[in-house]
């Protein structure tokens, strides 16, 4: 296998662009532009290549031959309806197919290049649409390139596929893709359906018939902060994994968990979203040679987070990771003046949080992580053959 790491990029992703949206895309024009100042692209090893756009024949592992019909439709209809597009959530745009089919090969280049060995980790910030259902757009989401990239590395050979989305939101359309699929197992953290969008996500889904098992989801209560949601990932995540033995780690790494973020109410830090990324490194590391994809996600506080998140997830998957203190280039922050002007411009690549974090015990008095914590494990583990009791597991 070639080391290094392939970044798929290409300003032309910047057309997956709904209007006035939330998901604007200048969060991953910043994102790459900071990146490449603070010298992350350059580094030894990194290959960055322009996407082509995903074909037909790979859209319709996913999605269902009418749904894309609709998709490149519905541009052209002012009063188009149906099939979950031309809502407030999702917006009809103009080549909304091509843009679309754009971010899921980009996202199929990196995973590509990480199955056939060109490249230990891959990587698409423009991705992470993991919404996205069959035959419906939902949650800003066209197409859902993560199970575009999944399915293709199942028709290639790979037989065991972890995906683990640390985005706020559910990862719901990944997990209905592959609900009855015992070969990918989909593993999500996020606040509590209870409080948020989608709605699912509650730790009884554990996977359908021949595929129990294969669903893990950690539903976290509204203000989890640093301490609690690293403490909720590592009783759970890496127990899970490794149990599973997969031959790639895929993962989306949605911004959207920080506690600025205007669409959600979980309390993490720049520093704590960082500590994610490199935990997630390091499982990839001990448990698949390395080999790793990895996309962006939600994420709307498009200046004060986004770019200093997904430049730290870029450092993690292309070498050392940026030490917390480092400051934001000047040429940077005039681009994001530029671009947001009544926006607050970070000066340094930290929130100055503390990530540490108590390891999870079952004993004592639980608070609402630990309640959270010990659903998931009771939930999924002994169908995994561990034992939900014994933090060793």
């Amino acid at each position: 296998m070639a080391d290094g790491t392939v970044v798929v990029w290409d300003e032309t992703l910047l057309g997956y662009d709904m209007g006035d949206h939330p998901l604007d895309p200048v969060r991953v024009e910043l994102t790459m532009a900071l990146a490449r100042e603070l010298g992350v692209l350059d580094r030894p090893g990194v290959r960055v290549v322009a996407p082509t756009p995903a074909g037909d024949a790979a859209l319709t592992r996913v999605h269902r031959p009418d749904y894309l019909d609709a998709v490149r439709a519905a541009p052209d209809d002012p009063f188009f309806s149906g099939w979950g597009l031309n809502t407030p959530d999702n917006p009809v745009f103009d080549d909304m197919h091509a843009a679309s089919a754009l971010i899921c090969g980009a996202t199929l280049a990196a995973a590509e290049a990480v199955w056939r060995g060109e490249a230990r980790r891959g990587v698409n910030i423009a991705g992470g649409l993991h919404h996205a259902m069959p035959a419906r757009a939902a949650g800003f989401c066209v197409y859902n390139d993560p199970a575009v990239a999944i399915a293709r590395l199942l028709d290639l050979g790979a037989e065991r596929i972890a995906y683990i989305d640390i985005d706020v939101h559910h990862g719901d359309g990944v997990q209905v893709i592959f609900y009855d699929d015992p070969r990918v197992l989909t593993v999500s953290l996020h606040e509590t359906p209870l409080a948020l969008f989608p709605g699912t996500g509650f730790p009884e889904e554990t996977g359908g018939p021949g595929a129990e098992g294969s669903s893990v989801n950690v539903a976290l209560p509204p203000g989890t902060g640093d301490a609690g949601w690293l403490r909720a990932f590592h009783a759970v995540v890496p127990s899970v994994v490794r149990a599973f033995r997969p031959q790639v780690l895929f993962t989306q790494c949605g911004a959207d968990s920080h506690r600025l973020d205007p669409l959600a109410d979980l309390r993490l830090s720049v520093d704590g979203q960082r500590a994610a990324h490199l935990a997630l490194r390091a499982l990839a590391d001990d448990l698949c040679d390395g080999r790793w994809v990895a996309t962006g996600g939600g994420g709307y506080a498009l200046v004060e987070v986004v770019p200093r998140t997904w430049t730290h997830l870029l450092a993690a998957a292309t070498g050392e990771p940026i030490a917390p203190a480092t400051l934001t280039p000047l040429g940077w922050r005039d681009l994001a003046h530029e671009r947001c002007p009544r926006r607050d411009i970070p000066l340094r690549m930290t929130d100055d949080a503390d990530t540490s974090h108590r390891p999870w015990q079952p004993e004592g008095e639980p608070d609402a992580v630990d309640r959270a914590i010990m659903g998931t494990r009771r939930a999924v583990f002994p169908l995994l053959g561990l034992d939900p009791y014994d933090p060793r597991d």
